[in-house]
């Protein structure tokens, strides 16, 4: 007769006591166990979902999910709840995910950043083992914005100043480590340009104090686009492929010689070991949503578009990405080490 191991055979540590935890359950009960894990409960969802967002409330991520989250409700049938937990550079809700149970109702957006994170500071989670892929839902239109009455009318410009100003062009980005971080560290690093970075938590705090003056310069994502069009903020350059349908005027870093581009897809993930059945409903929940035309209009407001990739294809997405952001940090000099924290 098979004998069950003791738990302290099995080496359990904290990060993989789930995992052990099913072993142990798959070797009391067989087969019919891993089948059952396989399978969604048939009344899943039974409670409220928890969507975790890394962004402050009212920014253009948050208003965005929120037209997301509703949709999505109506086809769970349960509400989705957003919660919100700014800072560090879009990173706050991995530990979420990394402690929470593996059964489908604590999710988080899974920003770039989360991705890049883990190359370039010491962290306790990883992104690609401490999650299960859910959908992919969009990308962002990155930017470089001034005040209106700012005497900056172009990239080069900025770089003039900075020339003639040594650390004395304030620039704010949504975080130290974000994307619009890395790309103005490139832009001015390869010129041997300094400028004061000023990090902020949110794209709605950081778009007020740029529009007023209190910093000179602002890198982020579409969070600018009601700025830029009610006339308080002028937009220089985006980071797409190619230039915008809203702003067809403003040209792209990669037109202007920079080869840079960015647009940072993002979408939703929750914690590893989601029963394949559960991870449906909520794929096919999602996906329904994201083609609400109240979603899509929030998009199109600050000029997304859907980039739509299901679980295994944005799980292949992740890791490609993951190492990706290895090359870029290392080409930046930005690395903490040959290997990322946890692996």
């Amino acid at each position: 007769m098979a004998m069950t191991p003791k738990r302290d055979e099995l080496h359990c540590n904290p990060l993989a006591r789930r995992q052990c935890l099913g072993l142990l359950g798959a070797l009391a009960l067989g087969p019919a166990w891993g089948a059952a894990l396989a399978q969604a409960p048939a009344a899943f969802p039974t409670r409220p979902i928890t969507l975790w967002l890394p962004w402050p409330a009212g920014g253009a991520t948050d208003l965005t999910f929120r037209v997301l989250a509703e949709a999505a409700s109506r086809q769970l049938g349960q509400k989705v709840v957003i919660e919100n937990r700014g800072g560090a550079g879009g990173t706050l809700a991995m530990p979420i995910l990394q402690q929470a149970a593996p059964d489908g109702y604590t999710l988080a957006q899974m920003p770039q950043t989360v991705l890049r994170a883990p190359w370039t500071r010491k962290v306790l989670w990883d992104p690609i083992r401490d999650t299960t892929p859910i959908i992919q839902l969009s990308g962002v239109t990155f930017g470089i914005v001034v005040p209106a009455a700012s005497p900056f009318r172009s990239l080069d410009d900025l770089f003039a100043h900075a020339k003639a100003h040594p650390d004395a062009l304030s620039i704010a980005t949504n975080g130290a480590g974000t994307t619009p971080h890395v790309v103005i560290d490139e832009l001015f690093g390869k010129r041997g340009l300094s400028y004061i970075h000023v990090p902020y938590k949110g794209t709605s705090e950081q778009m007020i104090a740029v529009s007023s003056g209190q910093v000179m310069v602002g890198v982020n994502s579409n969070g600018f686009a009601p700025f830029v069009d009610s006339g308080q903020l002028r937009l220089l350059v985006t980071f797409g492929a190619q230039r915008t349908k809203r702003w067809p005027n403003v040209p792209t870093l990669k037109e202007l010689g920079h080869d840079i581009v960015a647009m940072s897809p993002y979408g939703l993930a929750g914690p590893a070991g989601i029963p394949p059945g559960i991870v449906k409903v909520l794929h096919e929940a999602f996906k329904t949503a994201m083609n609400d035309p109240a979603f899509r209009a929030e998009l199109a407001r600050y000029d997304q578009e859907p980039a739509y990739l299901g679980p295994d294809d944005y799980g292949r997405a992740l890791r490609a990405a993951y190492e990706h952001e290895r090359q870029v940090v290392d080409r930046l000099g930005l690395s903490q080490g040959p290997e990322a924290p946890g692996r």
